[in-house]
């Protein structure tokens, strides 16, 4: 199991998650209407960290653009992106992670396209915002996961859900599940990050075996 921290905003922030936390991914989110959208240079974090661009149907010369600025290795597409479009942004040489938004059900055939040309996929809850929307969505729709693919887990996750999460872990629809995605419940204002809630989390992950 791996951690991505996203929504970061704040440079001090930025530098605390990276040293004290130390998350596998950081996201920075590239959409304006967005309470974190990042609109700044960002500072040097330690290259364990991936960087992650997040995008909602964005035009490939700015994802590229941000490519280039930020040095990310990776994109995160939040949108109605079509797979021809992630394979375009494939090209680039970073991970492309397809973001589907799910409610109380999902038809998982609309996945198929996208198996040759993103490298993960992410579920996160469908609601009003493109993501953040502070809470999760029903975890047993996953059963019906038939992909081989790893995936993202997102979606307004917690503290006050880590003892789902964990039943969650040991059930069988969760062994692709590869990375825990953290963000707004984690937050003392938008885009700024408690530092003590992460290592909370991440303490009982790696307590209960889920090493990161």
């Amino acid at each position: 199991m791996k951690l991505k921290v996203c929504g970061m905003k704040s440079e001090s922030n930025i530098l605390d998650v990276a040293s004290d936390v130390k998350p596998d991914y950081m996201g920075f989110i590239f959409y304006e209407k967005s309470p974190r959208y990042f609109n700044s240079e960002g500072p040097e974090i330690s290259e364990d960290i991936k960087k992650i661009g997040v995008f909602v149907n964005a035009k490939l010369d700015f994802i590229v653009e941000k490519i280039e600025k930020h040095k990310l290795q990776g994109v995160q597409l939040h949108g109605d992106e079509s797979p021809e479009f992630c394979a375009q942004v494939r090209a680039f040489d970073v991970i492309v992670i397809k973001v589907f938004s799910i409610k109380n059900q999902f038809d998982f055939k609309v996945l198929e396209p996208y198996e040759e040309v993103c490298d993960y996929y992410m579920f996160d809850t469908k609601g009003k915002e493109p993501g953040g929307n502070g809470y999760t969505f029903n975890w047993n729709v996953l059963k019906k996961y038939k992909s081989s693919k790893s995936y993202f887990l997102s979606g307004g996750i917690g503290m006050d859900e880590l003892d789902a999460f964990l039943l969650f872990l040991k059930r069988p629809e969760s062994d692709l599940c590869c990375t825990v995605d953290l963000n707004s419940k984690f937050e003392s204002t938008s885009g700024f990050k408690d530092i003590k809630l992460l290592n909370d989390f991440k303490y009982q992950l790696i307590k209960h075996g889920y090493v990161l």
